[in-house]
């Protein structure tokens, strides 16, 4: 009976450890050339020429076509209005990066993380991959990191995180306090490139 009962106690952790660390991506099997970059300043890529943003720096890495649909100052509350730009360009994968300006301009975080349930909806609806592009644990970014890695997981989307981690704060890669430069989002690139590769 011992035996029995020690047998399903390891069977249940093995669950618990891989069962639900697991997360099945929706629409995994997308095919297509075109991927759409859709965020805020740090997508924009102010603080550096258009051609060394992160996402031209990821469409040089993965050979993919990438819209770059950053708004400088956007947040992710607003951003649902301006969906549009995404779907009219019928991607295959669609990178959301927002929260930093949500933080900064005390949006509820409710109202943030609702809004980013939304357009990741909208993505998958499309039938094209979701990717939340999570900034990192500066400030008081950690609840929102944790936040959406657990969103990630329930809606089968992609997550990467802490895109900043490494940047932020280091002189040689920053043009100012919170964005990087040029090096900064060559290294923003190649995080995001890591978590994406194998759906490329």
């Amino acid at each position: 009976m011992k035996k029995i009962i020690f047998f399903l106690i390891i069977c249940a952790a093995v669950y618990f450890v891989w069962g639900r660390a697991e997360t099945v991506i929706k629409n995994a099997d997308a095919r297509g050339n075109t991927i759409v970059a859709f965020g805020d300043s740090l997508t924009y890529g102010k603080g550096a020429a258009r051609d060394q943003t992160y996402p031209a720096y990821l469409m040089k890495r993965t050979g993919k076509n990438i819209i770059n649909a950053g708004l400088n100052g956007d947040t992710a509350a607003a951003a649902p209005r301006r969906f549009a730009q995404v779907t009219e360009q019928a991607p295959y994968m669609v990178l959301i990066e927002f929260g930093g300006n949500d933080f900064m301009r005390s949006v509820p975080f409710e109202q943030t993380l609702s809004a980013m349930a939304q357009m990741v909806d909208r993505v998958q609806e499309m039938g094209a991959i979701a990717v939340i592009v999570d900034t990192g644990g500066y400030y008081g970014m950690k609840k929102y990191t944790k936040a959406y890695k657990k969103l990630a997981r329930e809606k089968g989307a992609l997550f990467v995180p802490g895109i900043l981690d490494g940047v932020f704060g280091e002189r040689a890669l920053m043009s100012d306090q919170v964005h990087p430069n040029a090096a900064g989002y060559e290294k923003v690139a190649d995080k995001v490139y890591k978590h994406i590769q194998d759906y490329l």
